[in-house]
């Protein structure tokens, strides 16, 4: 799955004998990478949308493991433009229930993090190894665009993503995330509920973000050319390596 649209043409154009269906507003593309039987699909902005999405791929489809990219605001301040998130745990940041249970706890299944699964995690840490040890995204990616994000030492970190149905714009949601979750190191939209829907349905989940904004009141300037210029190269590179690994 992509969060992006222009995220996914990389990774289809990586399809062999590629079949599109149309089901659910959503078009998924099938075909095989590296001899995997794989299935391709824009996930739709927010939360219900990406959740929805991925619970077609599981009944529909018959998927064994779902690989999620997309891009996100940076939270932690060790975080530049450019660098790559794999998500260890997702939450929810904006689920609460209080008083009935603890904020950020999901109603029925005493979770506050869904993590994911060590082999998997495993298998994608080993591909972007690859990826950002041998400057592969130097090669795919015109260095003008490179020097326009600011973008020289690229690196990938491994740790938690915060999910949750709004746009961070501005220093004061940034703070407020830091404050009550600060183990967070970015936030997103959509990769919690993903991980919600493969929890549940025993299904081996990664999620891979890469920074586009530092989640304050440039992020809406910043995003669109990041995603064009930088995050569709990034994707569809990260995908073939991980192929790779399987």
């Amino acid at each position: 799955m992509g969060a992006m649209p222009e995220e996914i043409e990389g990774i289809v154009a990586l399809l062999k004998n590629p079949i599109a269906l149309s089901m659910g507003k959503r078009i998924y593309f099938r075909g095989q990478i590296n001899g995997n039987d794989t299935v391709v699909v824009f996930s739709r902005w927010g939360k219900v949308a990406a959740a929805t999405t991925a619970t077609t791929l599981i009944h529909e489809f018959k998927i064994t493991e779902l690989l999620f990219t997309g891009v996100a605001g940076a939270i932690s301040p060790e975080l530049k433009i450019g660098d790559v998130v794999l998500g260890k745990r997702l939450i929810q940041h904006d689920m609460d229930a209080r008083p009935l249970m603890a904020q950020h706890e999901i109603p029925l299944l005493s979770k506050t993090y869904f993590e994911s699964d060590t082999t998997h995690l495993d298998i994608t840490s080993k591909a972007m190894d690859e990826v950002f040890e041998n400057n592969c995204l130097h090669a795919i990616i015109e260095k003008e665009y490179l020097r326009e994000f600011n973008i020289s030492q690229p690196k990938y970190v491994v740790g938690d993503i915060a999910s949750g149905d709004q746009f961070f714009s501005s220093n004061k949601q940034k703070q407020a995330l830091s404050t009550q979750l600060p183990e967070v190191l970015c936030v997103e939209m959509e990769g919690a509920a993903v991980a919600q829907v493969c929890y549940e349905h025993e299904i081996p989940f990664s999620v891979i973000r890469t920074i586009s904004d530092v989640a304050d009141d440039q992020s809406h300037i910043d995003f669109p050319s990041f995603i064009n210029k930088i995050s569709s190269k990034y994707a569809a590179e990260i995908i073939k390596n991980i192929f790779k690994q399987i």
